[in-house]
């Protein structure tokens, strides 16, 4: 059926069909049609690219380099010692940090009429969401490639290729549940400036009240009792215990245990807001 004489749905907009009339073939074609438009407008504006490409080449040139003395002091390791330290911690920054585009340009869709398009189409609503979230983690993957790099080249040892790529893929499941939680900024919030605005009041406490840039143990009881649930905690630590050795398991299944929580709570929320907006 074309999107001319497609009935319109009440419930999810005109032309954008319920989920449940789809077929899982029919959810993959579109996803997969999504996605190839979602990286064509990336090849057509290369600028998009910038923040995943210097993001993580600033952030460890200045922590390494400008704190990294002080604090390798601190763990005992000097400047080499805090390599070690701060790497997979900052793997962990990547996933938080560059899910915000996601929402960002959820946004952006909305106020330049690219939804009002979908709209018109027969496709599902999950698939618009699924194709965004997708093309946000190949970005993400991309500038965890260029962090490494950039890693190696002031001294970063890889000695656990299995766990590197253990620890990047963890990284990747909690990007991916963040992820709705930008989405559902993008949809309820007016333009991606205040999208880009709540994100920065998430991400700083988060960031910066973990075990990322230093250790936990010098901070406040009050401040270390909010480091002890802070996924983005867990996470940094299940990635160093991964790459240079130290316990993993409990960070390990506590990260996964957030993941799949604010999935399980936030995609619905995603998809439900997605599919009443006006």
């Amino acid at each position: 059926m074309s999107a001319a004489t497609a009935a319109p749905d009440t419930t999810a907009g005109p032309g954008l069909k319920d989920d449940a009339r789809i077929t899982l073939r029919g959810h993959v074609r579109h996803t997969g049609a999504l996605i190839r438009r979602n990286l064509l407008w990336i090849r057509q504006d290369p600028e998009s690219m910038f923040d995943a490409l210097l993001m993580p080449v600033v952030f460890t040139l200045l922590f390494v380099y400008v704190f990294g003395g002080s604090i390798g002091q601190a763990l005992g390791g000097g400047q080499d010692g805090y390599v070690q330290y701060v790497i997979p911690g900052m793997i962990a920054m990547m996933s938080m940090t560059l899910s915000q585009g996601v929402g960002t340009g959820f946004s952006q869709d909305f106020n330049s009429g690219v939804m009002d398009r979908f709209r018109s189409l027969p496709i599902g609503r999950g698939s618009v969401l699924f194709a965004k979230i997708s093309v946000e983690l190949v970005r993400m993957l991309f500038a965890t490639t260029v962090l490494m790099i950039v890693a190696v080249l002031v001294g970063f040892d890889i000695t656990n290729w299995l766990g590197l790529f253990a620890a990047v893929g963890l990284s990747t499941a909690f990007a991916s549940s963040i992820m709705w939680v930008f989405l559902t900024l993008g949809v309820i919030l007016k333009n991606a400036q205040s999208v880009q605005a709540m994100g920065f009041l998430v991400l700083f406490p988060l960031q910066f009240g973990s075990s990322i840039f230093a250790p936990t143990a010098s901070m406040p009881g009050w401040l270390q009792a909010f480091t002890d649930y802070n996924p983005l905690s867990t996470l940094a630590d299940a990635a160093r215990g991964l790459m240079v050795g130290g316990p993993v398991a409990h960070d390990l299944w506590v990260t996964l245990g957030w993941s799949a929580a604010i999935t399980a709570v936030m995609a619905p929320v995603a998809i439900h807001k997605f599919k009443t907006k006006n």
